[in-house]
């Protein structure tokens, strides 16, 4: 008989993810690695609920209280009917919102959703040809590889796209976008990881980092 790999519960690191320098950046109970943008703590509008971070209310969005530069990232995501939010990176403190300095992972249904932007595609700057993502209701995993040399997204284990920060090709489709006036915009090559409270319910577990050395 095979013996199988170590399998990660929930919101927990296998004793391999450990020893490869995953951090866990959310336990299940608390909420301690996280805080409102531009805010010292967590508002009302986020609470924890069956081992999830989950948008109950007005909320506001939410950043890591550490920075980080080069990382791998995963987290599971539930999305609502017709429901939006999102995902950043290299968010600074520098803009009004998160999403003027840091670049937006799409969350969304891309069944009942509006927005033409789906979810998993960078922002209005690298798209998927396909739709790896589970229907409302069941969770779907990104998993984000974030370094100078090159960074990628994945939806549930489908790569989606890459693009390297600051290249000719990346600096050409942020002029042609709506981020191409915003001078702080994508700028950051280190910074907070941010969640979007974007006015619907979303839920988020088993959120992980992995510093990636330079």
């Amino acid at each position: 008989m095979t013996a199988c790999a170590e399998a990660p519960a929930v919101n927990s690191l296998t004793a391999k993810e450990a020893a490869d320098g995953w951090i866990l950046l959310f336990d299940g109970k608390t909420m301690d690695a996280w805080r409102n943008y531009r805010k010292d703590e967590v508002s009302d509008g986020w609470k924890v609920v069956d081992g999830t971070i989950k948008r109950v209310g007005s909320a506001g969005d939410i950043v890591t209280r550490e920075q980080y530069e080069a990382y791998e990232l995963t987290l599971d995501y539930k999305i609502s009917k017709g429901g939006n939010s999102g995902l950043m990176f290299h968010v600074t403190e520098q803009g009004n919102t998160p999403w003027m300095t840091g670049p937006e992972i799409q969350i969304q249904d891309n069944k009942d959703g509006h927005d033409p932007q789906k979810a998993g595609w960078l922002y209005q700057l690298y798209k998927a040809d396909e739709d790896a993502t589970n229907p409302v209701g069941q969770w779907n995993t990104l998993r984000v590889v974030i370094s100078p040399e090159k960074s990628e997204i994945y939806m549930n284990g489908t790569k989606y796209c890459e693009f390297v920060k600051g290249s000719d090709d990346w600096n050409e489709r942020v002029a042609n976008s709506k981020f191409g006036s915003m001078p702080l915009f994508g700028k950051a090559t280190k910074g907070h990881v941010a969640l979007q409270d974007h006015g619907n319910e979303v839920a988020f577990r088993s959120l992980k980092i992995r510093p990636i050395a330079k």
